[in-house]
């Protein structure tokens, strides 16, 4: 399914073999403290268009971007990074244990967490088995976001079709380890890199593979619909799709979104633990503005994506996937 050629191998920035909490990378630790804005993080906007924005501080080399009248508007607080081992000139950094983010077994059961490691690069991830109590209907769906890929800088696109390559906030690749990666739409669908600016829907396929490990798909909607039909006896709604790490969830439903922020398409960092984006397999079909159908959920919000939320595909938003069972 994947249009782009990578052998794990040709990815330089990837740390070879290493589990999620894995290997020895030599990078400069960024932490900054922000405020979290007590208004909504998420407003549902119009059919016609969803663009994010923020009033996040970020490094003096991104350039301020003026936020579009259809936006939602989602403030962050940057979290100390913590993930692969990383030698620092103070200290030794402790690779992140990705477990702090899981919900405990009272809430969804004991064992319902499993591990698995992707052959590309030696990493394990933690996935679990949602079944809505609406429908019946289950999906096994990892409970981290995926991290692979050459680390490239925020301010460039990802236009190497030769390799996989991914942002990590902040140009840190301490927060991909902890957060995952973040990566443009023709990425995520392992398209040519000019499906960002152009339409491909010819390429998308069922079930569609796009920088996921075998044997696993990129979530769609009607994954979505399902994970957010878990059985909910608090009425958390959203808030139980969200872990306690960080991201002020319940996280009943044991999915463990985290709040890994976004790279917007001017290049920037935001929203890190404010909000948590994700690009769906599917064109806006009106597409002359080259975008994509995106989800989102916000620490502060009790609402999950709209069905017709969509922004540019050059944004740089989180990959989660799901099992093909």
């Amino acid at each position: 399914m994947s249009a782009k050629n990578v052998s794990s191998s040709s990815k330089k920035g990837d740390a070879g073999k290493t589990s999620s909490s894995s290997a020895k990378t030599s990078s400069s630790s960024l932490s900054s403290s922000q405020k979290i804005a007590s208004s909504s993080s998420v407003k549902t906007v119009s059919s016609s268009s969803v663009a994010l924005s923020s009033s996040s501080k970020q490094s003096s080399s991104s350039k301020k971007v003026k936020s579009s009248s259809s936006s939602l508007r989602l403030s962050s607080a940057n979290l100390s990074s913590s993930s692969k081992k990383v030698e620092s000139s103070s200290s030794e950094y402790v690779p992140f244990d990705h477990s702090r983010t899981l919900a405990g077994d009272y809430e969804v059961g004991e064992d319902a967490y499993h591990q698995f490691t992707d052959p590309r690069n030696g990493r394990s991830y933690y996935y679990i088995k949602i079944t809505s109590s609406k429908t019946g209907k289950s999906v096994t769906v990892m409970a981290e976001n995926l991290n692979i890929g050459e680390m490239i800088l925020g301010a460039d696109n990802q236009n190497d079709d030769t390799k996989i390559e991914r942002y990590c906030y902040n140009n840190d690749t301490t927060k991909c380890d902890e957060f995952g990666g973040l990566y443009q739409w023709a990425e995520v669908m392992q398209l040519p890199s000019r499906c960002n600016t152009e339409s491909c829907s010819d390429l998308i396929q069922p079930n569609h593979q796009g920088v996921c490990p075998d044997g696993w798909r990129l979530f769609t909607w009607n994954d979505y619909l399902v994970v957010r039909g878990y059985k909910d006896d608090f009425n958390d709604g959203v808030k139980g799709l969200r872990s306690t790490y960080g991201f002020l969830g319940t996280n009943q439903s044991g999915f463990s979104l985290t709040g890994a922020g976004r790279r917007t398409a001017a290049g920037k960092f935001l929203d890190l633990e404010g909000g948590f984006f994700w690009f769906f397999p599917e064109e806006f079909e009106n597409n002359e503005d080259a975008k994509a159908y995106i989800g989102l959920v916000g620490s502060y919000s009790d609402s999950g994506p709209g069905r017709n939320n969509r922004d540019k595909k050059t944004l740089g938003l989180s990959v989660r996937c799901t099992k093909l069972e």
